[in-house]
């Protein structure tokens, strides 16, 4: 039986019909393939955590002993209120509270503690103004700031009365 016959017989043309039996072959030889040289049909592997995990619970521990002890804690109840929606939670970041005096941080001499006290700082913007004191000789005006990676006009204008200039 030809091609031909075939085409008359489904109604397909001849090149429809070399290009299925094209895609049957190749599919069944991918089947076949992967059904006879597949490595999954190995034994799985177990993958062993347990020193990353121990890492992640070092680094939890060494941050939980640093933290104010003076911080609330959620019992059960009230966690599984808040979780439930029945009891709106009171969040307390700490950070509005220990916020600089006015004029109270000198940007030439504060460290990595006094800067991350500033809204929006955090340490890593903290270490770019140092970074930029260090490589810039100083801060000459307090708009040098906006020099520094992570110091927009908004965020500049926000921590501004917070900082003064002495060499």
């Amino acid at each position: 039986m030809g091609l031909k016959k075939i085409s008359e017989k489904i109604g397909f043309t001849q090149l429809e019909i070399k290009v299925l039996l094209f895609l049957l072959v190749v599919f069944i030889s991918g089947f076949v393939i992967k059904s006879f040289f597949s490595e999954e049909n190995k034994k799985p592997v177990n993958f062993d955590y347990s020193r990353e995990d121990s890492l992640f619970l070092s680094i939890d521990l060494a941050e939980d002993s640093t933290k104010d002890h003076h911080a609330e804690k959620i019992n059960e109840t009230d966690y599984k209120n808040e979780v439930l929606g029945l009891q709106k939670p009171v969040l307390n970041s700490g950070k509005s509270d220990n916020l600089p005096a006015e004029k109270s941080i000198n940007i030439n001499k504060a460290d990595i503690k006094s800067f991350s006290r500033l809204p929006g700082i955090g340490p890593k913007t903290a270490e770019r103004i140092i970074e930029y004191r260090k490589t810039n000789s100083g801060f000459k005006k307090l708009e040098d700031l906006l020099n520094v990676k992570g110091i927009g006009n908004s965020k500049f204008n926000k921590i501004k009365k917070y900082l003064y200039i002495e060499q």
